[in-house]
This record gives structure tokens, C-alpha cells and sequence, in this order.
């Protein structure tokens, strides 16, 4: 049975992608197709805050995104010797709050100490902050999307601890979605799931793929990657099958096998 991953493929270099090489292990055929584009924006006011780390209580960071952004950064060789120096030993005395293994595997390559990557969404992380953070203490740092959600900025805000966002980049439609969605339904016909992984994903695929799939679209189980993107699933009017139990390759494959089990 053929599976449709709505992302970007995990690493250009490192082979075959974990989702479908777990959903491979069912015996699930998957293929992805890049939904978004990224533009990076304000890097030059990201390095300025990363360069005064005593003004900070600590760092958010809620997607790989963002972190892209501040690799972006260090690939300039003064920024990159002030990081290696001095800004990262001094950031490291401070907390990193993270969601996610994505992006926990990412502060760890930049040098600094991931905390809260089991919290799978941002009102779970906010929670975890507030139980570890004293109100009107140092501002959090958080680079982030100009589409983020307001949950964990409201939850914060409501404690009393201090946030300050910076957008860091911009969420548009990949440039061949629309052309990658119709090659792969008239080559491999209508998938027998199709995996949402963002709220953005949802907004610019569904309609496409309910007009390819027509009147069979009610036989495509449509899956979710966590409980954000099944919400966006459902406020655009449709059934989801099933959602990850944890944002995994491991969880997602389970997740479809059992909805698509017969």
C-alpha cells in the first residue's frame, strides 16, 4: 500500500529518510513530496541577541527552523570563533528548551544542551518552563516562525515569565508543490494514507488532494503527525484516521499500520 509524506525529505546526505524506512518495515511504500519553502529573515539582529547572552534567561526554540537560522549565522568565520570562544560556554550556564528530537538533535550540534525534547508540542514545553522557570525573571529567547502559534507565548505570558520572539523566518508554499502532487497521483494513482506534518502543510495541500483524489478522497486515511496538525485537519471539515502518539517515525508507521489494518 502506497503512503504520501507531505514533508521534505530528512537529510540530503544520509540516505534513506526514517519515515520511510519505518513505514517500510510494514511493508508500506512511501514517498515525500516537499511542501514548504523557507526564507530567512532578521539574522543579523538574531547573532546581536545571541552575542549578549547575560541579557537572557535562557533559549526556545520550538522548530529545526530556527536553529537552521542560527547555523546560517556561525557560518561566518568572526561569528563562528565568538560562538566557539565564549557565547556558547555562557549560554550553556542557561537552559535550551526544545520540542522535539528534530530539534534537540540540532542544539546539540551547535554545542548547547537540549532540555524538555520529550514535551511533544508547545503547550506540554510551556508547561515544562513554567514548572522550572520563576516569574519575571530574565526574558526566554525565542527565534521562531512568523506563523508560530500563540500557545506557548500566551501560557508563559500568563505565569509571568517573560519571552521575547524574534522571527526568524517565513513559511511560504514550495514553488513544485502543486506540480509534484499531480506527477505523483498520475504515477502512482491515490495513496492509501496521506501524512499531514504542519498546520501550513494542511493549508496548502488539502484542497489539492481532495480534488485529485475526487470521490475516492473518503478512502484516503489522512494521518496527522501530532495533535496541532489533526486540529487543522479537522477545522478544515475532515476525518482524520489517526495522529502519531509521539512525533516519531516510530509512532507515525504504528499509527498508519493499525488505521490501514483491514
Amino acid at each position: 500500500m502506497k503512503v504520501l509524506l507531505l514533508k521534505d525529505p530528512k537529510d540530503k546526505d544520509s540516505g534513506s529518510d526514517p519515515y520511510v524506512k519505518e513505514l517500510g518495515s510494514y511493508s508500506l511504500e512511501a514517498t515525500l513530496i516537499p511542501v514548504l519553502s523557507f526564507e530567512f529573515t532578521s539574522l543579523d539582529s538574531l547573532f546581536e541577541k545571541l552575542s549578549h547572552p547575560e541579557c537572557y534567561g535562557g533559549l526556545v526554540f520550538t522548530s529545526p527552523r530556527a536553529l537552521e537560522a542560527i547555523k546560517i549565522c556561525l557560518k561566518e568565520k568572526s561569528k563562528k570563533e565568538a560562538w566557539s570562544k565564549a557565547l556558547k560556554q555562557m549560554w550553556n550556564i542557561k537552559p535550551t528548551y526544545v520540542v522535539g528530537k528534530a530539534t534537540a538533535s540540532l542544539v546539540e550540534e551547535i554545542g548547547l544542551i537540549p532540555q524538555g525534547e520529550k514535551a511533544g508540542n508547545a503547550e506540554k514545553l510551556a508547561e515544562y518552563i513554567s514548572s522550572r522557570e520563576k516569574p519575571n525573571s530574565s526574558a526566554l529567547l525565542f527565534p521562531c516562525g512568523a506563523l508560530k502559534r500563540e500557545v506557548l507565548p500566551t501560557v508563559l505570558r500568563e505565569k509571568g515569565i517573560p519571552l521575547e520572539s524574534l522571527t526568524v523566518y517565513q513559511t511560504t508554499q514550495h514553488p513544485d508543490l502543486q506540480q509534484s502532487l499531480s506527477s505523483y497521483f498520475s504515477q502512482q494513482g491515490i495513496p492509501a494514507s496521506v501524512v499531514f506534518f504542519s498546520p501550513s502543510g494542511v493549508k496548502f495541500c488539502l484542497q489539492h488532494i481532495q480534488k485529485l483524489s475526487g470521490d475516492l478522497i473518503s478512502q484516503v486515511k489522512l494521518a496527522a503527525i501530532g495533535p496541532t496538525t489533526a486540529e487543522a485537519l479537522q477545522g478544515a471539515g475532515v476525518a482524520v484516521s489517526c495522529t502519531a502518539g509521539s512525533p516519531t517515525p516510530q509512532e507515525l508507521a504504528a499509527a498508519i499500520h493499525t488505521a490501514l489494518l483491514p
